[in-house]
């Protein structure tokens, strides 16, 4: 939040009139950001603002009048949520870190005609799997397992996360005077339309699947609200009340 000082935005309609704000309403958009403040907030104009990366989170925004010789509007909203990072329980194997010589000379050291000899397949499996977890626990370490929004937003690729990636070492570059303004320009271009693709990308598959996947569709609908209350009763014309 802060005094961004870009008076010519329209945010209702995401458009801008100098080329630095259209250019602010671009790194907008490709971190997924969202503007909650909806009244001007110095002289008619909007210049202070309230960003979220998460629809929900930011709510009863309301402009409190100036404090002491400021001209501009006190900001006073809630966070409706806990916005911390939550962290997995889970543990997988971590293979990469594997002994796996150690493992293979352990379950070589096993008796397997005596161990699984007049067994039945259930017993057998159980007491192959008790062979095999033991090794597995000395051999090869565990690690936590990534949480289900480790990798940002739902449907991004790797693909797309380096092409970000390669944005913000292009702006460090660009800023340290390691990199041309026209490399940098591209790079902001090409990841720009790599964002806009794949979130059309989605949304088709989201429209196309809905009939199958009714549940993924109405959450993405449900994500996009920024309403979260229901819709209150209606009056007819017959002055009766619908709900």
């Amino acid at each position: 939040m802060g005094d961004f000082s870009h008076p010519d935005i329209c945010w209702r309609d995401s458009t801008a009139g100098h080329k630095q704000s259209r250019r602010f309403l671009e790194y907008v958009d490709d971190n997924f950001l969202l503007q909650v403040i909806e009244e001007p907030t110095r002289r008619g104009a909007m210049l202070d603002l309230v960003l979220t990366n998460k629809e929900g989170l930011v709510g009863n925004v309301k402009l409190k009048g100036s404090l002491g010789c400021s001209d501009h509007d006190m900001v006073e909203f809630k966070i409706l949520r806990a916005a911390r990072r939550v962290h997995s329980k889970l543990t997988t194997p971590d293979f990469k870190r594997a002994d796996f010589g150690l493992f293979r000379d352990l379950l070589g050291r096993v008796p397997w005609d005596k161990a699984l000899e007049g067994r039945g397949a259930q017993e057998s499996w159980l007491v192959f799997k008790d062979h095999l977890l033991l090794p597995q626990e000395r051999c090869i370490p565990a690690k936590r397992k990534p949480g289900k929004n480790a990798q940002g937003p739902a449907g991004m690729k790797k693909e797309l996360l380096d092409k970000l990636k390669h944005k913000k070492e292009a702006y460090r570059g660009w800023k340290q005077g390691q990199v041309a303004w026209e490399e940098y320009r591209e790079t902001v271009r090409a990841a720009r339309d790599q964002v806009r693709k794949a979130k059309a990308l989605i949304e088709i598959s989201l429209a196309r699947d809905v009939k199958d996947n009714k549940k993924s569709f109405y959450r993405y609908i449900s994500d996009k609200r920024k309403m979260r209350e229901n819709v209150s009763p209606l009056q007819k014309e017959t002055g009766d009340l619908v709900t």
